[in-house]
């Protein structure tokens, strides 16, 4: 586990005590892209009191050259040192919260979003939201081809496994930079991985993820091969998802538990999964923002596709796993649609804001549904009232720039942005004509 600090002076000290010379400044874009500069340790001092000023004219998202001035201010308790750096003259990290010039939060830091929604949630009473996630990757042997390393399957640990040794070296990173790290193995795609965090603070898990793909990515290099979040880099295999465990905390204690429920679930926590339901589509563009992420979510390839939630049946978006023995607390809610491309931050945020509008508004959850969602007919479906998330991100981005629960998540700043640049990636990709085109058309019309 990493030197835990929690001060400015925490930092200086460890600085001092570990021969650190340079810090890196992280932050992310709007699509959830790390950002980062460096300061000497020299500059330490100057950063905690003023910040450390930068040009965000050219961050996706951020605000155009004629008023770019941006303030870095760093946030004593993210810092850690980078594991993959070396030992002499080390390398450490902080993540920052973005201001303007003036000293406001900046609107377009998707930091802020999620501690705005984190406000929000501590305003009716809750204090804590926990989160957990499950991401998967894939390794393959360059950036330039989908090659993978071996043709193992779900669990397999024999030679067929060809990344079990860069999975080890990262999980023990992972750990070094403060992460609990629950379970690692294969997964069920050839060259497909999972390393699971345990739940943490929100905007805890938030840095973690961000801080997780470049230490997957830095790890996978060493190796001289190259990880990927791609949703779904291979045709005719399961993409890679991030299933994501939720929960809120009320007085410190799991505000989703209920031992007199049938499901073990309070008002609170069964409020919370239907304000999931009732806006997953218009959120869809958030927890699956790429054009590639509407390949992962097709049914057949264990994606969740239709909007239902139940305690056993993987088909179903949202789930309740039954919890252990020895650990009757601790009802969560599994949502299974988010991708490990995503922007952590502002899916956090936008599923927190959510589920707090199931509560205020008192939605009422449907019974759940134990059948297996792909072998129901579309008849049978529609009978049941269960929905279907986009099938394009054209289709979602259309849904988002209609979602006044989005506005409000993001801030018309960033919303409209948002909107922008999905709508012109769609743009983009749809006038592409593409290889299965010409090979289907070409020849015969």
């Amino acid at each position: 586990m990493r030197d835990q600090a929690r001060t400015a002076e925490d930092v200086r000290a460890l600085v001092a005590e570990r021969d650190i010379r340079f810090i890196r400044i992280w932050f992310s874009d709007i699509l959830g892209q790390l950002k980062s500069f460096s300061i000497g340790r020299d500059e330490l001092d100057a950063a905690f009191e003023h910040g450390v000023g930068f040009d965000g004219s050219s961050i996706t998202g951020f605000n155009p050259i004629e008023e770019s001035d941006m303030v870095a201010m760093p946030d004593a308790s993210t810092f850690a040192v980078l594991p993959w750096r070396p030992g002499e003259d080390a390398v450490a990290r902080v993540f920052c919260d973005v201001f303007t010039p003036e000293g406001q939060p900046y609107e377009g830091d998707p930091r802020q979003v999620l501690r705005r929604a984190l406000e929000r949630m501590r305003s009716i009473g809750f204090d804590g939201f926990e989160v957990g996630v499950e991401p998967e990757y894939f390794l393959f042997r360059d950036r330039r081809s989908t090659e993978p390393l071996d043709e193992g399957g779900y669990f397999d640990l024999t030679t067929l496994d060809a990344g079990s040794d860069v999975r080890r070296e990262t999980v023990l990173a992972l750990e070094r930079l403060g992460m609990a790290v629950e379970h690692s193995h294969h997964e069920g795609g050839p060259s497909q991985h999972e390393i699971d965090l345990a739940p943490a603070d929100a905007l805890e898990m938030a840095d973690d993820v961000m801080t997780y793909r470049i230490t997957v990515k830095e790890y996978a290099m060493k190796y001289g091969w190259h990880a990927t979040f791609m949703p779904k880099p291979l045709h005719g295999v399961n993409g890679s998802g991030m299933h994501t465990h939720l929960a809120l905390l009320r007085d410190g204690e799991n505000a989703f538990h209920d031992p007199a429920d049938t499901y073990s679930l309070s008002d609170v926590g069964k409020a919370f999964i239907a304000g999931q339901l009732r806006h997953a589509r218009e959120l869809s563009a958030i927890f699956a923002q790429w054009v590639n992420s509407y390949k992962r979510l097709v049914p057949g390839y264990e994606a969740p596709v239709y909007v239902a939630w139940s305690r056993r049946n993987r088909s179903a978006l949202a789930r309740v796993p039954q919890a252990r023995g020895d650990r009757p607390y601790a009802t969560r809610l599994e949502l299974r649609c988010p991708d490990p491309a995503c922007n952590p931050y502002l899916t956090f945020a936008a599923l927190l804001q959510a589920g707090l509008e199931g509560i205020e508004k008192g939605y009422e959850l449907p019974e759940p549904m134990e059948k297996n969602l792909y072998h129901l007919a579309p008849d049978d479906r529609r009978r049941l009232g269960i929905e279907q998330l986009p099938e394009t991100l054209g289709e979602a981005i259309e849904l988002l720039a209609d979602s006044e629960l989005v506005l409000r998540t993001l801030g018309e700043h960033m919303f409209n942005r948002y909107v922008e640049i999905k709508r012109q990636e769609w743009e983009d990709y749809r006038l592409q004509v593409t290889r299965w085109e010409l090979d289907r058309y070409l020849p015969v019309l």
